[in-house]
């Protein structure tokens, strides 16, 4: 292997997409079991990697040198071979800086707790303290020495900024969070260095209080610009680890269209996916698939509890994809639980066809007639306004309803 990441486990990764658009080299991920570190890293048989959970700390003793800062965290992510001597540093304690300045989360003054005892918890100590914090305390699952109980964190109620550092909520475990953050007043910053899903259940319960929040992507890749500078010796242009970030988002992101049945979710969104090349997933159809039967016998058979339960169950699995274009069904957003799974990967499109324009159809057994489809949008009509990031009038064709979405997926990821 020339360049690449080392860990246990990567199907998560992004970082073979970021180095391999950083200066083109090719960029491997290896997956090493715990038994066969030793050999790998006694073989030298690389020209630089990227180290990831759970071996930041473990390389250590192979490293002939060690970088100051590397060595005052006691972790290490990046080794660059330089004819067989190995020389360890951490990119992530500048990635962590740089994604806390994109983010707009302040540590000067602040009393910080860092969720976590790994390695990447030690970089987000030595962060907090550069960046002049009041008081860092980690938290691992038991009390340490030099760590809290998670008992002991939530008595923490002078915490102003949480940064996690564990695998929590991380793919393909979505919808999970290390801590109510709830229990928390005076919170004014909350960073996730998990980033895939894109928004994790910790930093969507942080937006929801209107608290500034952010993923660990922009994390990801500052330090992989970082490293790549050490692998080649060359310098990132301005502006690339931006540009990188914006094109991931693009690339990742789905798009989830809610509204009304027949406001046009299934159909714009089919067009949609084919204009930007992204797979198409209506959650209905999925049902069905799943099920063996229609809506209406699903219904028949376990009515509308049993229904939403299977429902959520696949809205659960569709969210943990990414580069999709999903259309809900109508009432899939009357659960808290599914929009806040929804939102970990996708940005939600309300599609508001005014009432006038839907069409009850028998197929539909909770608006299968007029005065059905009527109760139904008076019903739901605030839910859905309330839970989208964007508001799309589709009183018009389905090219403007397909522009509009568009239109606005692109400003949102160029900001122009």
């Amino acid at each position: 292997m020339k360049y690449g990441l080392i860990g246990e486990r990567l199907e998560h990764s992004f970082s073979k997409l970021i180095h391999n658009q950083l200066f083109g080299y090719e960029y491997e991920l290896k997956e090493i079991p715990r038994d066969e570190l030793d050999a790998f890293m006694t073989a030298r048989e690389f020209t630089a990697i990227n180290v990831t959970i759970p071996y930041k700390e473990a390389v250590i003793p192979y490293l002939d040198e060690i970088s100051d800062i590397a060595r005052d965290i006691g972790a290490v992510n990046t080794i660059v071979n330089r004819d067989g001597r190995l020389c360890g540093d951490n990119t992530d304690f500048y990635g962590m800086i740089a994604m806390l300045r994109q983010a707009g989360i302040e540590l000067e003054g602040k009393q910080v707790l860092i969720l976590g005892s790994g390695g990447t918890s030690k970089t987000a100590l030595a962060v907090a303290r550069h960046l002049n914090c009041a008081q860092a305390r980690r938290v691992s699952r038991k009390a340490q020495e030099d760590c809290l109980s998670y008992e002991e964190a939530v008595a923490c109620a002078d915490t102003e900024v949480i940064i996690n550092t564990t695998p929590c909520g991380m793919f393909p475990h979505i919808g999970e969070s290390a801590i109510d953050i709830s229990v928390f007043p005076r919170l004014t910053g909350v960073a996730d260095a998990v980033y895939n899903p894109l928004r994790s259940q910790l930093v969507s319960d942080a937006l929801e209080r209107g608290i500034p929040a952010t993923g660990g992507l922009y994390m990801l890749v500052s330090q992989a610009a970082f490293a790549a500078e050490k692998f080649t010796g060359k310098t990132v242009p301005d502006g690339a680890v931006d540009r990188i970030f914006a094109r991931l988002i693009a690339e990742k992101q789905n798009l989830v269209l809610v509204g009304m049945p027949g406001c046009g979710k299934s159909t714009a969104g089919k067009r949609l996916a084919i204009e930007k090349g992204m797979t198409f997933i209506d959650t209905d159809e999925e049902i069905v698939k799943r099920e063996g039967r229609s809506i209406p016998a699903i219904f028949e058979a376990v009515g509308e509890k049993g229904f939403r339960d299977i429902e959520a169950a696949v809205i659960r699995d569709v969210s943990a994809q990414q580069s999709a274009v999903i259309a809900t069904g109508g009432g899939a957003i009357l659960r808290k639980e599914n929009v806040s799974l929804l939102k970990e990967n996708g940005r939600l499109y309300f599609l508001d066809r005014p009432l006038a324009l839907l069409v009850a159809t028998a197929d539909r057994p909770l608006s299968s007639d007029k005065e059905a489809l009527e109760r139904r949008y008076r019903e739901r009509y605030d839910l859905y306004r309330a839970c989208c990031d964007c508001h799309v009038i589709s009183d018009g064709t389905v090219e403007q309803t397909v522009h509009d979405i568009r239109e606005d997926a692109d400003h949102e990821i160029t900001g122009a």
